[in-house]
């Protein structure tokens, strides 16, 4: 398709306290090979404790195409909701302003949508650093020990699956699906997939849709991030009604046993034993998953691997920590429609 052929395309990107990496975002969306006649970009901008509206405000002064939309709650699937309803285009290309893009990333989503039939397409997550935690962090991305090896992960995957990061869709299948829950402060994208999965849809996942994700880049955001993420899943499982899979289960059961098992090791020698044992065996397990793990660039040498040790931990007791808080949280906290009360 050339020219006028092409779909208008509104490209939607929910933001807030992002002054590390909005520029470097919005440069390389800035670098689209889709004309600039075919699209448009829309941030939903949160409560800002940095300067980031104002360097919104001058990509939007300099650029006709980029516009600022106020997100007042400040949640990523509140701003994903007010671009969606904002949008001018035919199709919804979803962005993460801690993400850059491929100069085709536009066009290869377009694409992908249109040849493989799908409801949502996007590309692997390939994640990298900047500084010393934050390229310990890219790299537990890859390792399945870390995150138990989603299909989203894998570089060179290519095929159906049944969640992506960020993702493209018409805004039409938006709407149909009820667009992203607003009851949920994360993992808005998996339920806005399981939704589409539900409706009969698919999501496609190409490697040829090529974006660079930087995750966070302290021990603290880290802990922060992946609790969230353990207590928003049990929202999420709920809501659908779906079993947990054992990769959301092991991390709770490990906080579990390390709880209940110090405790009991206080009153009892043999048992004491036992819990060692198991700690040791972790951390075999640990050391051997991060000095086995395959990084193409390691500036940092050993002292990656160990970080990578300490950022495997952090991942498990936090997302544990955090699913628990949600059983806790969302047990009986349930309407008949299947929502979350908050």
């Amino acid at each position: 398709m050339e020219g006028a052929k092409l779909p208008f395309v509104s490209v939607v990107i929910p933001v807030r306290n992002e002054h590390k990496y909005i520029r470097d975002c919005l440069d390389s969306v800035l670098r689209q090979d889709y004309p600039r006649d075919r699209h448009e970009v829309l941030l939903a901008v949160g409560p800002s404790t940095d300067d980031t509206e104002a360097i919104i405000g001058e990509y939007e002064v300099r650029y006709d195409h980029i516009h600022m939309l106020k997100n007042p709650r400040g949640t990523i699937s509140c701003g994903v909701n007010i671009g969606i309803r904002a949008a001018k285009g035919e199709y919804i290309v979803r962005l993460d302003a801690h993400t850059e893009f491929a100069e085709d990333y536009i066009s290869k989503c377009i694409e992908y949508l249109l040849k493989t039939g799908a409801e949502n397409v996007g590309g692997p997550t390939v994640v990298k650093g900047k500084n010393p935690i934050q390229r310990a962090v890219a790299a537990a991305y890859d390792s399945p020990f870390a995150l138990g090896g989603g299909k989203q992960h894998i570089k060179n995957y290519e095929g159906y699956s049944d969640t992506v990061s960020f993702g493209a869709f018409k805004k039409s299948t938006a709407e149909k699906v009820g667009l992203f829950d607003e009851n949920l402060i994360l993992n808005e994208d998996d339920d806005f997939n399981f939704k589409i999965c539900e409706a009969g849809g698919k999501i496609f996942i190409s490697s040829k849709i090529c974006s660079t994700y930087y995750p966070r880049d302290t021990y603290s955001g880290l802990i922060k991030q992946y609790f969230g993420y353990g207590l928003w899943k049990v929202a999420v499982i709920k809501k659908h009604h779906k079993p947990a899979r054992i990769s959301h289960l092991v991390p709770m059961l490990f906080v579990l046993f390390l709880a209940i098992g110090g405790l009991l090791s206080c009153f009892s020698r043999s048992f004491r034993k036992y819990y060692a044992g198991v700690i040791g065996l972790y951390g075999l397990m640990d050391a051997g998953a991060s000095f086995t793990l395959k990084i193409e660039d390691n500036p940092d040498g050993i002292m990656l691997r160990l970080r990578l040790m300490v950022i495997h931990l952090l991942l498990h007791v936090s997302y544990g920590c955090g699913f628990i808080a949600g059983i806790f949280k969302f047990g009986l906290q349930w309407n008949p429609s299947g929502r979350v009360i908050r």
